[in-house]
């Protein structure tokens, strides 16, 4: 399918009431996604790895340059599957400014997550914050390569050598992200991508685990089909975190459009930072211009005092002219249940968490949102 295919756009008439929503799901190929849900129902094969979701992971591993690349129905399970494939007990180190799926994956498996406080510039996890908080108890380090920005994925697998750690990361908003001139997906024991609905890749829903580890790739495969290792041979401990095959065939659609959707992205966030420049008190997130970056999310910081209003009352203000901007990872999963009741959480101080919680908005980006309603967004912000 050719890259320069035309990106299909949300038609706003059938949209509700023109509202702009943060992460409103990307459309890729129409007509080679419908010849794909044929083959699906020619072959009859609707899901337990047929050809479509092969085919997907296929195209993925060549995409990221892995050896591995297991489909898995969502990132969260996929979570799941990673601490459970690597055998993990006792203690992971994770961020606690993230998506609270991170945290509840390694609670659902039995391990306790210790939260650590993230760097200020990029909002990804300190490795010095790490470093204070390895134990005895401590079996894993789980970084989040948050808005598409990499860990510092040195510093994170150093302290993993030297304290025989295993390293997962989450990798739900760096699909199509480098570092160091490397994709993401190559890093740690595995990473874990999400492919949501609001995900600028998506499968409906869905995520995939990569890996050059074959021994961990073959377990992974197991472990999502119920532990089977061929017909009727349950080898080991299972749970059902297939992929679907209409699934696959939405990724598959889009896989072709990916340079399309980051160059929307880009243009949008170009568009936000030229429209939002010199307002005191505002900080649009960047990225670093050494790395590559899907551009999935626009990021603000407000600085109350300084920018007139508060975080909450900008998102008010938004919401009330049908912009649905999101304050995300409110108030971090330290302060969040079951986790801010556990006797170690209480009184955590995360500075940066806690700064950064109560200062971001992400705002509407994607295919479905054009140069007029980034304009529209930022009139509101600036108060015209």
């Amino acid at each position: 399918m050719s890259a320069t295919k035309p990106l299909h756009r949300i038609d706003r008439n059938v949209a509700q009431d023109d509202v702009l929503h943060v992460g409103a799901p990307n459309v890729g190929d129409r007509v080679y996604f419908n010849q794909l849900v044929d083959r699906i129902f020619q072959r009859r094969w609707f899901t337990n790895d047929g050809g479509v979701v092969k085919e997907l992971e296929s195209k993925l591993c060549s995409y990221l340059g892995v050896k591995h690349c297991v489909a898995v129905c969502n990132a969260t399970l996929g979570l799941q599957l990673a601490y459970r494939a690597l055998d993990l007990t006792g203690e992971v180190i994770v961020p606690s400014f993230t998506f609270v799926a991170t945290a509840h994956a390694a609670q659902w498996n039995g391990l306790t997550p210790v939260f650590a406080d993230v760097k200020r510039d990029d909002h990804t996890i300190c490795p010095h914050s790490i470093e204070t908080l390895i134990t005895e108890q401590t079996r894993a380090i789980v970084g989040v390569h948050l808005w598409g920005n990499p860990c510092d994925t040195r510093k994170i697998e150093a302290l993993a050598r030297k304290h025989d750690l295993a390293v997962i990361y989450d990798a739900a908003h760096a699909f199509g992200c480098a570092d160091q001139d490397r994709m993401i997906g190559n890093f740690g024991d595995c990473e874990v991508f999400s492919f949501h609905a609001t995900k600028f890749f998506n499968t409906f829903e869905g995520g995939a685990i990569a890996t050059n580890n074959d021994e961990l790739a073959e377990r992974l495969t197991r472990m999502k089909s119920f532990g089977f290792a061929g017909m009727d041979n349950v080898v080991g401990l299972g749970t059902n975190a297939k992929m679907p095959e209409v699934c696959a065939a939405m990724g598959l659609s889009l896989m072709p459009c990916l340079e399309q959707l980051m160059e929307r992205n880009r243009h949008n966030h170009q568009l936000y930072q030229a429209h939002l420049e010199g307002l005191d008190g505002l900080r649009l997130l960047t990225h670093d211009h050494l790395q590559q970056t899907n551009w999935q999310y626009v990021v603000i910081e407000i600085d109350q005092q300084r920018f007139g209003v508060s975080r909450d009352e900008l998102i008010e203000r938004l919401h009330a002219r049908q912009i649905r901007a999101r304050r995300y990872f409110y108030p971090g999963c330290h302060r969040m249940e079951p986790y801010r009741s556990m006797p170690r959480n209480q009184g955590l101080a995360l500075p940066n968490t806690e700064a950064i919680g109560d200062r971001v908005i992400c705002l509407p980006t994607g295919s479905a949102v054009d140069e007029a309603d980034i304009e529209r967004v930022c009139n509101v912000i600036r108060g015209d």
